[in-house]
């Protein structure tokens, strides 16, 4: 039986308008005993949203220095919320024990294990070059029939959820019939909320990245406290030497959370 687990969510943006209807989400469907605490930064200034690679370097330090401090707060796991997965591989190597997770990476592995192919549906398609990088990185290439854009940017997804959700539809049935998807993956943490009403009308499964993300965590945080399994730290996984990082002085300013919610 799967037990509870400590996470942390990172936003990693420079605003916490988010956090609580993702930390509520989130808190909907965890399991008992489960601590979830969702942070935005407080780094200054930072974008609110990733769109764009220029963006996204921003924050790759942030995402460093928090997976140090859940390494050190004893977090079961910790996750990067973009779908980008920004700096998931630098985060990972000064975590600790603590399992780091990204929602690009949890999506495809559970799409993988319900289907053979799926499709990404994305806001815009500046954002498609990248997102194929990542899916190749993942080792999905071969499963990925396409990636479908909605044509509406990160600050827009959920002005208008009506909108949003009917743009969903219309480039998911085109990924079915056309690029004959037997999954979908909603490319953007942004895209919270639509999931079920697109599930229910195309057939198909449809995969909220913060609910794959999260329930990855929480398992990886099951399987920590069942088994102790850890992040490996040897070889390519090996950790800086502590006696540099002191000399460096890399962690000794507080870690760059601006708000904090738990749940």
């Amino acid at each position: 039986m799967l037990s509870g687990a400590k996470v942390l969510w990172v936003n990693p943006v420079g605003m916490p308008d988010y956090d609580a209807p993702m930390g509520e989400l989130m808190a909907g469907v965890k399991l008992p005993g489960t601590q979830i605490d969702v942070v935005s930064l407080s780094t200054a200034p930072l974008p609110v949203h990733l769109e764009y690679r220029t963006y996204e370097a921003l924050i790759v330090a942030d995402m460093v220095r928090l997976a140090r401090t859940a390494g050190e707060q004893d977090y079961d796991a910790m996750v990067i919320g973009c779908f980008y997965d920004p700096g998931i591989e630098d985060a990972r190597e000064i975590s600790g024990r603590t399992a780091v997770v990204g929602p690009c990476q949890a999506s495809v592995q559970i799409a993988a294990n319900l289907c053979n192919r799926f499709s990404v549906i994305i806001g815009q398609e500046k954002w498609a070059v990248q997102m194929r990088e990542r899916v190749a990185a993942y080792g999905y290439t071969h499963n990925l029939a396409s990636m479908r854009s909605i044509g509406i940017g990160v600050p827009d997804l959920q002005k208008d959820c009506d909108l949003t959700t009917a743009r969903i539809l219309e480039a998911g049935r085109l990924a079915i019939e056309e690029d004959k998807a037997e999954a979908l993956i909603l490319g953007c943490t942004c895209s919270f909320g639509m999931n079920e009403l697109v599930q229910r009308e195309l057939g198909v499964p449809v995969i909220d990245p913060i609910l794959a993300a999260f329930s990855m965590a929480e398992y990886l945080g099951s399987l920590r406290r069942r088994f102790d399994w850890t992040p490996s730290r040897v070889w390519s996984c090996a950790p800086p030497p502590e006696h540099e990082l002191a000399a460096f002085g890399l962690f000794n300013a507080p870690p760059p959370i601006g708000n904090k919610s738990s749940y």
